[in-house]
């Protein structure tokens, strides 16, 4: 083998080995984003709205799995798509949070800052978890193996699904 080809190789692997750990960083830079998302909401804004953002998540699923105008919402593009269901989820979530938000009192509700920190990644998981299962993410954007080992399997679903409900009971005080 000649030298360039042995260059050319070495630059294949390293190529290779950048894009697929950017590939995996990039993903798991999704759920770090909404992690920052949520605590600085909750830091900045306060820790009952947090919670009534967490809860607004519940509600609005329960109402986007009974929506009886599924068929309404576009189907092709697969980026339309994707967007019309979020878009969906989204004006559920902020409806139910505006109405727990009066109801969640936050003068006798306290979250440590780990508590804030574990709950703000069970909120990100959530949301991704959605995305896995709920969300027609699958069409539009591919995530590493990585990434779906965790949020992909069925029976992971539920367990994504109920974290941030446990992590409220044992953390919020």
């Amino acid at each position: 083998m000649t030298a360039t080809g042995s260059i050319a190789q070495v630059n294949a692997l390293a190529t290779h080995t950048a894009l697929s750990v950017w590939g995996g960083a990039s993903d798991f830079l999704i759920i770090l984003i909404l992690l920052s998302v949520f605590f600085l909401f909750a830091w900045y804004v306060g820790r009952g709205p947090f919670v009534a953002v967490l809860l607004a998540f519940y509600t609005a699923y329960a109402l986007y799995v009974a929506f009886p105008y599924m068929a309404y919402l576009p189907t092709a593009p697969a980026v339309t798509a994707l967007l019309a269901h979020i878009g969906l989820y989204m004006a559920l979530t902020l409806g139910f949070y505006i109405i727990l938000r009066r109801v969640v009192v936050s003068d006798f509700l306290y979250i440590g800052i780990f508590g804030l920190i574990a709950l703000s990644f069970l909120g990100a998981a959530f949301l991704l978890a959605l995305a896995y299962h709920v969300f027609p993410v699958a069409s539009v954007y591919h995530f590493t193996p990585a990434v779906e080992i965790l949020f992909a399997p069925k029976q992971y679903f539920f367990w994504w699904f109920i974290a941030p409900a446990v992590g409220l009971f044992f953390l919020a005080r």
